[in-house]
């Protein structure tokens, strides 16, 4: 009885086999702080446009007066509002797809109030900055308006109505007053700006949601279509085995990137072409190791023990198979993972991959990579970076998923 109340004991300080790889993943301490990267990366991909300081569809407000400055490049700005009605893109909306500013942002060297005017100089960049002066109705800065004609001074106010038409009368001061505090404000870019004068941090956070979605959804894919043959072969052997080896002898013999180019030119250029693409090619190693799982274990005695209960070949499969075979799979995902980041980069980079405006690490770097021998190389290596620190996190998981699912690393 003592015997046996000890190794219950035993047994429940020791878990189950998922707690017990997580207790292993977790003195892995490489491993771990890939996962918290990778982690916060997947919370900025997700939030991305709620985060990133230019939250437009894309992160693409363009100034090209701003090309290429330098990391924590200020400016000041003026917000004049669209002559249209209000964007009323909602809290998932924009998380999901940003959200149109109602605001043309100018930026400016100097400014000054002239009468019911505001009078800018445009900022150039240049030194002197010798920009072109504009000058805009106080109103039309603060205001959606209906018909600019509208605007009459009249005991120092103006009269005018907005393009829901409703009327306004507002004194001169309050305008000036609400322009200083609401329309005019210090830009800080604080990676700089991209060759189009783009916030370059806004760029590399929505380009993280490409990569991720990328690598998530290619890894699905092959997932998918890898588990399913590699099952088939290994349980059924015979002509079914014969038949999906060739198929994967077939494609193994194609370099993964000619594969990934020909079947991109297939579906066209895109954004949902690309994780087709990269998941059509992925398949064939999780395929391979699933089949050879299988065949080592399918002559086993629970395997047996479930033909002679009556199940069903599928069931059989799936429901005791595939659960022991899943630790190698797990592992092979993490380097998929990393390798399709690597892959849709490159495709970026040759222009077939995510195409513009959408942002992309690859297409960044495409961008800007003359820039490495100019005078601002943080163009392309702020993506390049980003990149690398990616894929290597991917790979330090893959790793730690191994050491932590091998069963001889148990008693360590």
């Amino acid at each position: 009885m003592k015997s046996f109340f000890y190794r219950k004991k035993n047994y429940e300080s020791v878990g189950s086999l998922s707690s017990l790889a997580w207790k292993r993943f977790r003195k892995d301490k490489l491993a771990l702080g890939s996962l918290m990267f990778v982690v916060t990366a997947t919370l900025i991909a997700i939030f991305g446009y709620l985060i990133s300081p230019d939250s437009t569809p894309f992160a693409n407000n363009q100034h090209v007066e701003m090309a290429a400055k330098k990391p924590g490049f200020s400016v000041t700005m003026l917000r004049i509002r669209k002559n249209q009605a209000d964007d009323q893109t909602g809290f998932f909306g924009k998380m999901l797809f940003g959200k149109k500013s109602n605001y043309t942002e100018i930026p400016v060297y100097s400014w000054h109030f002239n009468g019911d005017e505001i009078v800018v100089e445009e900022y150039t960049g240049d030194t002197p900055n010798d920009g072109a002066l504009k000058n805009f109705n106080l109103a039309d800065v603060v205001y959606p308006l209906k018909d600019i004609k509208a605007i009459t001074e009249k005991d120092n106010k103006l009269a005018f109505a907005d393009v829901s038409g409703k009327s306004y009368e507002v004194p001169i001061n309050d305008l000036k007053e609400k322009i200083q505090k609401e329309n005019i404000s210090q830009k800080t870019f604080l990676l700089g700006t991209d060759r189009y004068g783009r916030d370059l941090m806004s760029q590399l956070i929505i380009g993280t949601r490409v990569s991720l979605s990328v690598g998530l959804i290619s890894v699905i894919i092959s997932l998918l279509i890898g588990i399913l043959l590699g099952a088939l072969a290994g349980f059924f052997r015979g002509w079914i085995d014969n038949l999906i080896v060739w198929f994967i002898n077939v494609v193994w013999s194609i370099p993964t990137l000619l594969l990934v180019i020909a079947i991109t030119f297939a579906l066209g250029k895109g954004f949902w072409q690309v994780f087709i693409a990269i998941g059509l090619t992925m398949w064939v190693d999780v395929a391979r190791i699933v089949r050879g799982q299988i065949l080592s274990i399918r002559e086993k005695e629970f395997v047996e023990a479930g033909r002679a209960l009556g199940y069903k070949n599928f069931r059989i499969i799936f429901r005791h198979i595939l659960p022991n075979v899943m630790g190698p799979v797990i592992v092979i995902s993490a380097a998929n993972f990393a390798s399709a980041i690597l892959i849709e980069a490159g495709l970026s980079f040759l222009g077939i991959g995510v195409q513009p405006p959408m942002p992309s690490w690859g297409t960044m770097i495409k961008e800007h990579y003359s820039y490495i021998i100019l005078d601002s190389p943080h163009l392309a290596i702020l993506p390049g970076l980003a990149i690398m620190l990616m894929v290597l996190a991917f790979m330090l998981i893959g790793n730690g998923l191994r050491d932590a699912l091998d069963v001889r690393s148990v008693n360590r």
